[in-house]
């Protein structure tokens, strides 16, 4: 008898440490073979990630509530907030959800009644038609849809969304459209007198846990909605949770079973233009669009941001996946996900594999992102440090360059027209630091982001070539300047990683 009472006085340790971390706002931690998953089959996964060459910054896998398996690609670390991109969608509908149980709106409702001064001067029929529901759905009718008109007009994005034609009935196309969900944005705060994130933070935030957020505002002062949250990994994983577990947290049911199921099915067909009907069943971005919520293949579904932001909730096999990254091709990211980490979650407890999960926490820990390759030569330094090069006239507004190496460290100090950025870079190591120049994100407005924080490495090629690497470690982009000396010239390519940016190269003579 006494291993039994052992064993029940371990078991009831573990569940009065597991609620206790839940009620502390810490997701519990267990074994992989614990909760049904292989270690070596997680294991495999991050081979096939790593195989794969797609740039990943951080996972979190959770089984019947508990993290399994957890990791982030150096310099990307769990204290670090992430851009979500368009994650910051499903956070929105959510807010919609609360809004409706408390009866301040309904998804029938017209979207011209919340505005009827920022109206255009002839509301068409279709307009007339348009609801919460259309937004939701991502069919409002526009085509092309008027995000980047919003963004770069001198307009309201409000007067501009209402003000852009309606080609369709509302409801009868899908056509992704990021400002309609700045609409759903803008109705809450009409309607609450509160932006997004204040309304959301006592009902969905604090009692999940999730702070030090934040989210960016439209130059109107709204919660852009569609884009610019921005929380960590396990704050990713705890929404998945809260999702899977119908809206119930910690025993209290915060948002009803039945709206998270009218939000997370399909409303409408986004089969992209793209994909053949013979390759829908490969596709994940053909099975299906619900509230601001995509349907995924094997019956999931996830929250969905740009370069391979994922919040993937896996009801069949209760399990929860975040994913950070930055990936061009996010539909490779997610076969990686079914190809070699869905076969790990079996069914039934599985036997204790001590090596193979010993071996997964190695592993797990030693996640870097490469280094710059080459080398710190003290040499080709001394050719460069203390001088200064004159910037031809550029899109970048680059007036000056400089460099200086002390140690292992080489800092570069970039002069624009209105401001002198110090970047400091570490020699075959990252180095962390801070910056108010803006990098590859791309945001409506800087209020409240600044500064931002980044990790930077160097590298010299050749002797005449140096490459600087700066990660913006709470977004998923870097900066890469490769810098060429030629005499009292410099040639500067600047590669921004964010998916389809262009190569900028700049032209410089010794500064006299």
């Amino acid at each position: 008898m006494l291993p039994i009472k052992r064993s029940i006085a371990a078991l009831l340790i573990i569940l009065t440490l597991n609620g206790y971390a839940q009620t502390q706002h810490i997701l519990p931690r267990s074994l992989p073979e614990a909760e049904g998953v292989s270690s070596a089959g997680i294991a495999r996964f991050v081979d096939a990630i790593a195989a794969s060459k797609l740039e990943w910054h951080s996972f979190m896998l959770l089984r019947h509530g508990k993290v399994v398996a957890e990791g982030w690609w150096d310099p990307y670390k769990p204290g670090l907030r992430h851009s979500m991109y368009s994650v910051s969608k499903s956070f929105t509908s959510t807010a919609i959800g609360f809004a409706v149980a408390e009866k301040i709106l309904t998804v029938n409702d017209t979207v011209i009644t919340f505005f009827p001064n920022q109206l255009p001067d002839t509301v068409s029929t279709f307009l007339s038609h348009l609801t919460i529901k259309d937004l939701l759905i991502m069919s409002t009718g526009h085509d092309p849809e008027p995000t980047g008109a919003a963004i770069r007009g001198s307009k309201t994005w409000v007067a501009t969304f209402l003000g852009t034609p309606l080609a369709y009935e509302p409801g009868s196309k899908f056509l992704y459209n990021t400002l309609s969900t700045y609409m759903l944005s803008a109705i809450i705060q009409k309607v609450t007198g509160q932006k997004l994130m204040d309304y959301l933070t006592p009902r969905l935030l604090e009692p999940l846990g999730i702070s030090g957020d934040d989210w960016e505002v439209s130059p109107q002062g709204i919660n852009a909605g569609g884009y610019g949250l921005r929380v960590k990994t396990e704050d990713m994983a705890r929404f998945g949770q809260f999702y899977l577990q119908q809206g119930a947290w910690n025993g209290k049911q915060l948002l009803s079973p039945q709206w998270i199921s009218e939000a997370t099915t399909s409303k409408i067909d986004p089969m992209p233009s793209w994909v053949t009907p013979a390759g829908k069943d490969s596709s994940d971005w053909t099975q299906g669009y619900g509230y601001q919520f995509w349907r995924c293949r094997h019956n999931a579904y996830r929250a969905d941001g740009l370069a391979g932001q994922f919040i993937i909730v896996m009801p069949d096999q209760d399990a929860v996946l975040a994913i950070t990254a930055e990936v061009g091709n996010t539909q490779s990211e997610l076969n990686l996900v079914w190809d070699y980490l869905l076969p790990a979650l079996q069914n039934d407890r599985l036997s204790p594999d001590p090596k193979a999960a010993t071996a997964l926490q190695k592993q797990l820990k030693a996640l870097a992102l490469p280094l710059p390759v080459g080398n710190s030569s003290a040499v080709f330094a001394k050719n460069v440090s203390g001088k200064a090069f004159d910037i031809q006239p550029n899109e970048k507004h680059v007036k000056n360059v400089s460099f200086k190496f002390t140690g292992d460290q080489c800092q570069v100090t970039v002069t624009s027209d209105t401001a002198s950025y110090a970047l400091a870079y570490g020699a075959g190591k990252w180095l962390d630091g801070v910056t108010r120049k803006p990098g590859p994100y791309q945001v409506a407005n800087l209020v409240g982001l600044l500064p931002f924080k980044v990790a930077a490495a160097y590298t010299w090629k050749d002797a005449d070539t140096l490459e600087l690497v700066m990660h913006y470690v709470e977004t998923p982009h870097a900066e890469t300047m490769i810098c060429h000396f030629q005499g009292d010239n410099l040639t500067v390519e600047i590669i921004n990683s964010k998916a389809n940016s262009k190569k900028i190269e700049l032209q410089g003579s010794r500064a006299k």
